[in-house]
């Protein structure tokens, strides 16, 4: 027996649904590499996310397609192809809000040392961002990579077959509140990443502040400028590790926020 595909295609009945088992496999995960973290990233080749996708497509499409009715009419394909891109987009989302997060809080950092005046090109979202903001961006990167928080994010998106077969959809106000708490993590996040370094920049402010009333001959300007830089590198360096500590927590948390969404 054999079935043909919605291209036109005509191949043996097995291969036919393991096909487009594929393709639906594949429009889920890939929209991971166009927001999540990483996979998104512009220093990566297109090509080599599409086999990157492709690769982890093939692993998973025997996990997602067993036990469920493989759609080969076009229109039910189409369907089912809509639904599993809308799932893909709403999981990537969930984890995108951490490099929002992150770049959010760097560049208010930059703002108030002063680099956001020599923004350059970020070759990791591939948006204009200042020296501190390229640093945590980079770092955050280093930290996924290190400590497995790509097999997370993978494993992650593997259990929504458990929870969302093929052809299912989760309920619309759960998107909508999973939306919603994601764009409400992106300031909360960044604050909490540049939390010592604006408390240090605000405390070197009023001190300046205050010798400048106290002596007025003396050029605070001048002077504040590489004293704050001094204070803001210290204070990162010192700093950083707790931040990675807190980025491996807020991937765990947004992956759960996802799936507790997509399990109503």
């Amino acid at each position: 027996m054999s079935t043909t595909l919605p291209g036109g295609l005509t191949l043996p009945q097995t291969a036919g649904a393991q096909v487009v088992a594929f393709v639906l496999v594949l429009g889920r995960i890939g929209p991971l590499f166009l927001l999540a973290p990483v996979f998104s990233a512009q220093v990566l080749a297109a090509r080599a996310k599409f086999i990157a996708a492709a690769a982890i497509s093939v692993a998973l499409t025997p996990i997602a397609s067993h036990g469920h009715t493989i759609p080969t009419d076009p229109l039910a394909f189409g369907l089912t192809l809509t639904r599993e891109v809308g799932i893909g987009l709403a999981f990537a989302l969930s984890l995108g809000i951490l490099a929002a997060a992150v770049s959010a809080g760097a560049s208010l950092i930059d703002t108030l040392v002063g680099f956001s005046f020599g923004a350059l090109l970020d070759p990791v979202t591939g948006n204009q961002n200042a020296i501190l903001g390229q640093v945590y961006s980079l770092f955050a990167m280093m930290i996924f990579i290190v400590f497995g928080g790509l097999g997370l994010m993978i494993m992650g998106l593997s259990d929504t077959y458990s929870l969302i077969p093929l052809g299912s959809f989760p309920a619309i106000n759960r998107l909508a509140a999973l939306a919603l708490h994601s764009a409400e993590q992106i300031p909360l996040i960044g604050l909490e990443i540049s939390a010592p370094v604006l408390v240090a920049i605000v405390v070197a402010d009023t001190v300046f502040g205050i010798v400048g009333r106290a002596v007025p001959q003396m050029n605070v300007l001048v002077m504040g400028l590489p004293v704050k830089v001094l204070i803001a590198f210290s204070v990162i360096t010192a700093s950083l590790p707790f931040v990675g500590l807190h980025l491996q927590d807020d991937l765990t948390h947004s992956i759960s926020d996802a799936l507790q969404a997509f399990s109503h």
